[in-house]
C-alpha cells in the first residue's frame, strides 16, 4: 500500500472522519482486530490535539494525517502550531497541571500526550522538519496474511 494522506481544516467535526479512515486503513493493513479500538482512540486524540492547537492560535492551516504500512502500520498527525505550545503543558507535573486555570483547548493539548502514551506503545513526538509544528507518530504491528 502507498501512503494514504488526509488533510482537513482544523474543525472538530473532521476528527471523526480521520478516525474512521485511520481504522479502515489499519484493518486493511493487517492490524490485529483487538488493537483497532486503540488505533481509533489514538488517532482521535492526536487529531483533537492538533485541531485544538490550530484553534488556540487561530491557524487556518490544514491538519495532516498520513498512514502507511510498509513494515508496520504508522500514522503521522502533523500540526503547524508553535512548538513551545505543544510541549509546554506536557512538561507540567500532574499536580501543577491540575492547579492551572486552563482553557479547554490548552487542557486538550497538554493532557493529549499523556493519553496517547497510554494508547500507543510506539509513540514519537518531534518538531516538523520545515516550519513550525509538531509531528505525532504512532506505530502498530501488522499481521501479514
Amino acid at each position: 500500500m502507498a501512503t494514504v494522506r488526509l488533510s482537513f481544516s482544523p474543525a472538530p467535526v473532521h476528527v471523526r472522519t480521520a478516525r474512521l479512515v485511520g481504522v479502515a486503513v489499519a484493518r486493511r493493513a493487517g492490524v490485529a482486530e483487538e488493537l483497532l479500538d486503540e488505533v481509533r482512540l489514538a488517532i482521535g486524540e492526536a487529531c483533537t490535539r492538533a485541531v485544538a492547537l490550530h484553534n488556540q492560535y487561530g491557524l487556518p492551516d490544514l491538519v495532516t494525517v498520513e498512514m502507511s504500512d510498509s513494515e508496520a502500520y504508522a500514522v503521522r498527525v502533523i500540526d503547524h502550531a508553535p512548538i513551545e505550545a505543544s510541549v509546554g503543558l506536557a512538561k507540567l507535573p500532574p499536580d501543577e497541571l491540575a492547579a492551572e486555570s486552563l482553557t479547554d483547548e490548552a487542557l486538550t493539548t497538554g493532557v493529549g500526550f499523556a493519553l496517547l502514551a497510554g494508547f500507543v506503545d510506539d509513540l514519537q513526538v518531534r518538531p516538523v522538519e520545515d516550519g513550525p509544528g509538531t509531528e505525532v507518530r504512532m506505530v502498530w504491528p501488522v499481521q501479514r496474511r
